[in-house]
C-alpha cells in the first residue's frame, strides 16, 4: 500500500482563516451598535484618531495572535502540519524516535510507515519502517517477495553516493530487518543496493559562443547531481530527460549517442549514472 500523501488532504476545518480586517471591522460594528443603544451617535471611527477605534486595532491585533496560536497548536497535533519537539512527541506515540540528523520530512514519513506497517504478518511497511530506522542515510526503500516463498528482498537507496548504499549502510539496515522484534520467523530476508541499473552516458556538447567553458566543465556534476535528487525507485531514466539536463543555459546542442534507449527499471529498482564521457565540439550560435 503506498505511503499516504498528507499534502493533498483538505486544509482541516480546526485551522481557521485568520483576518485582522475581519476582526477588527466586527468590533467596530459592535461598537457601533452600542453607542447607537445608549442613545449616543458615533460617527468618527473612520479618524486615525479616534480613542476607540485606537484601543480596537489594539484588542483586534491581539486577538489575531491568540488566534494564531490556537492555529498553531491544532497543527501541532497533526503529522501533516507537525513540527521539531511537537512531531518528536507524535512520533513517539507510534514508537518512533528521531535518528541523529533526521529531519521533520523524513520523520513524518517514516511515522506515516510506522502507523501503516503495524498491521501483522510482516506487511511490506513493517518491513520498510524497520529499514528506513535503521540509518538516516537511507532515502527510499523498496520491499518485495521473490516468487510465492518465504524470500523477501529489502533494495535501499542512499541519500549520499548518487543513491548507491554502501556495505557500512546495508549492513546496518540488515542488522535492524534481521532483529526477532521485526523479521517474520517464516520469512528469509536479504539486503540489497536499489541502485540495479547502470547507465552509461556519451554526448557532443556545443556552446553558445559567449558561454564559459565552467558551464562544460560542471554538465557532468549537474548531471549526477539530478539524478540523485529527482531520481529514485522506479525512475526511469529516458533519453529526452539527459539531453535536458546537459542542456544547461548557456549550451547551445547536446547529441546523445548513449544510451540509445530508454533505461527502464520496475518499482524496487532504481537507476545509476556510470560513466559520463562528454565532448565539447565547439561553439554555434
Amino acid at each position: 500500500m503506498p505511503v499516504p500523501d498528507l499534502s493533498s488532504l483538505p486544509a482541516p476545518q480546526i485551522i481557521e482563516e485568520i483576518s485582522f480586517e475581519a476582526i477588527l471591522s466586527a468590533m467596530m460594528d459592535d461598537a457601533t451598535a452600542r453607542f447607537a443603544a445608549a442613545g449616543v451617535a458615533y460617527d468618527v471611527g473612520n479618524l486615525e484618531t479616534d480613542p476607540v477605534k485606537i484601543v480596537l486595532e489594539a484588542a483586534a491585533y491581539r486577538e489575531t495572535l491568540l488566534r494564531a496560536r490556537v492555529n498553531a497548536a491544532a497543527r501541532a497535533n497533526l503529522v501533516a502540519f507537525s513540527t521539531g519537539s511537537d512531531l518528536d512527541h507524535l512520533a513517539a506515540f507510534y514508537d518512533v524516535t528521531r535518528l541523529d540528523g533526521e529531519a521533520d520530512e523524513a520523520l513524518r514519513r517514516r511515522v506515516i510507515l510506522a502507523i501503516s506497517g503495524r498491521s501483522p504478518a510482516g506487511p511490506e511497511d513493517w518491513y520498510k519502517t524497520a529499514a528506513m530506522r535503521a540509518s538516516p542515510r537511507v532515502k527510499d526503500v523498496a520491499v518485495y517477495r521473490v516468487g510465492t516463498g518465504p524470500d523477501i528482498r529489502i533494495a535501499v537507496l542512499a541519500t549520499d553516493n548518487f543513491g548507491e548504499p554502501d556495505a557500512a549502510l546495508l549492513a546496518a539496515v540488515d542488522a535492524e530487518v534481521q532483529k526477532n522484534s521485526v523479521r517474520v520467523i517464516s520469512d528469509r530476508v536479504t539486503v540489497l543496493s536499489a541502485t540495479s541499473a547502470t547507465v552509461n552516458v556519451v554526448a557532443d556538447i556545443w556552446l553558445l559562443p559567449t558561454t564559459p567553458m565552467t558551464v562544460f566543465e560542471g554538465l557532468e556534476a549537474n548531471l549526477r547531481a539530478a539524478l540523485a535528487s529527482e531520481g529514485g525507485l522506479g525512475f526511469n531514466v529516458t533519453r529526452s530527460w539527459l539531453a535536458a539536463k546537459l542542456h544547461q543555459p548557456g549550451v547551445q546542442k547536446v547529441s546523445l549517442s548513449s544510451p540509445v534507449a530508454d533505461v527502464v527499471v520496475d518499482d524496487g529498482a532504481a537507476v545509476k549514472v556510470g560513466t559520463v564521457a562528454l565532448t565539447f565540439k565547439g561553439r554555434d550560435r
